[in-house]
């Protein structure tokens, strides 16, 4: 297996590339023969930018989860698990890379079950360079007229989601929630570490809902205890010292439209009896009135912290969390689908050079792959925060790059401390990092699978294997 050399990214199903010209290519071969990875290399190599080779379908999905392919080549007959059970496994878990499977073997099955898990391209060995190459191109073209098939559709019907920038199933989950949601009255509960992007999302919610009103966000974290009913609810004149004049509340402002309420679980107690008559009532009382308005208003609420837990512990009314908890919309970290780094630094580096009015700068494959490793406890936030730093520099802050500084800074342990060596091979640390993960799942081996990115089955199968080992 050869070097990782310059890559795009890291993650499953990232940003489609730019161009799709077979030299802007990144091709991942698969084959358990010497001689055709050989042949293969030699052929591609000369005309696409990035050719990496795997012997069998561990080193290939070991590659594909690290780096960004275009597409992939794949022998049929691989020791172990076969190039289509391989590719089969890939679909069943959405990863839609284009493959081309390649067979000395002309068998009728093997062709049909080829194309039903939507194989781009069957080719019989022997074969000549000239059918390899027009096979990939014929892939990039159509993946080119896919991707801007898909930009035609996003910008006639996906108005009110711009924004909202992520390839990963949990971002385009999310995307399907909002637009399925968005058109009703009920109440969403957004839930996320800070700098995750939730106020974006509630104004996604809002602008599809095709409210006529405003969407008015407060922070709830922000507001004095002894001024929430009244920025809330509104106050009369002389109702408390220093109410000189009548004035309306946040709700009244959000009339025929969203209030969006960031970080609900710093509301004080006695504000959420309140905030929940509103919302059971329709209706809120102004501080210092004795008679009621009724008020359309669509409640979204966020928070940073699981609010069941605030419940259990006493800080959070219970009848206000059911109450707030009929729709759930739950925003991933950043560290979970680093395979929107791509797509996210290229739109940041977009509207943040238009936005300053500056060139914007561009990135190598290394340099994506750099920021894809980083943890950014920050999240979204913390990314553009990094990019419109970049911007103003011209140049990307150094301590972003290089493994050493990135390890440093995810806060993880050095290379003594951790209990490996440098000298393991790549399948001792898969194995190490798979057994830590199910070590810190407590033994859930659903729950590991889903954060190692594999099937359950491909899980049990290593693990089975490694206890035979042993």
């Amino acid at each position: 297996m050869t070097s990782i050399g310059t890559q795009r990214s890291s993650g499953e199903g990232l940003r489609e590339p730019s161009s799709a010209t077979l030299a802007d290519a990144a091709v991942l071969v698969v084959d358990d023969e010497p001689g055709m990875r050989s042949f293969l290399k030699r052929s591609l190599e000369k005309r696409c930018a990035v050719v990496e080779l795997a012997a069998s379908a561990e080193e290939a999905e070991a590659l594909r989860t690290r780096c960004y392919f275009d597409l992939m080549v794949v022998d049929n007959r691989l020791p172990g698990r076969s190039g289509l059970e391989w590719v089969t496994e890939l679909r069943e878990r959405d990863v839609r890379t284009d493959v081309i499977l390649i067979t000395a073997y002309a068998e009728l099955d093997t062709a049909i079950a080829a194309l039903r898990v939507g194989v781009a391209d069957f080719i019989l060995k022997p074969f000549r360079v000239e059918q390899i190459l027009g096979s990939i191109e014929r892939c990039l073209e159509r993946r080119r007229l896919a991707r801007e098939n898909f930009v035609l559709r996003r910008e006639t019907a996906e108005v009110g989601l711009d924004g909202i920038v992520g390839v990963s199933r949990a971002m385009r989950d999310v995307v399907d929630t909002v637009r399925h949601v968005a058109p009703t009255v009920s109440t969403v509960l957004i839930e996320g570490e800070t700098g995750t992007g939730k106020e974006l999302v509630a104004r996604a919610l809002h602008r599809s809902s095709a409210r006529d009103g405003a969407f008015v966000p407060v922070n709830c974290g922000s507001i004095s205890p002894e001024l929430f009913e009244s920025e809330l609810f509104g106050h009369l004149k002389g109702a408390f010292t220093g109410a000189h004049s009548t004035r309306e509340g946040l709700f009244s402002y959000a009339q025929g439209g969203t209030l969006f309420l960031d970080e609900i679980g710093e509301m004080p107690l006695a504000m959420q009896s309140k905030l929940l008559r509103a919302l059971e009532e329709k209706a809120i009382r102004p501080v210092g009135s004795d008679r009621y308005i009724p008020v359309e208003v669509r409640v979204v609420a966020a928070t940073n912290h699981e609010l069941s837990k605030d419940v259990a512990a006493g800080r959070f009314r219970e009848d206000l969390f059911y109450r707030l908890n009929v729709m759930v919309i739950a925003i991933p970290p950043l560290r979970d689908r680093t395979e929107d780094i791509p797509a996210l630094t290229d739109h940041l580096l977009s509207d943040l050079s238009a936005e300053l009015g500056i060139d914007s700068i561009s990135l190598t494959h290394d340099e994506v792959v750099s920021l894809s490793r980083y943890r950014w406890p920050g999240n979204v936030r913390e990314l553009r925060n990094v990019i419109e730093r970049a911007l103003l520099l011209g140049r990307f802050p150094e301590e972003y790059f290089g493994d050493g500084l990135v390890v440093e800074m995810r806060g993880e342990p050095d290379v003594a401390r951790s209990g490996t060596s440098l000298d393991w091979s790549l399948a001792e640390m898969e194995k190490f990092h798979i057994q830590r993960v199910v070590e810190a799942s407590n033994g859930n081996k659903s729950h590991a699978a889903r954060r190692l990115g594999v099937s359950r089955k491909t899980l049990e199968r290593k693990l089975k294997a490694w206890t035979l080992q042993t």
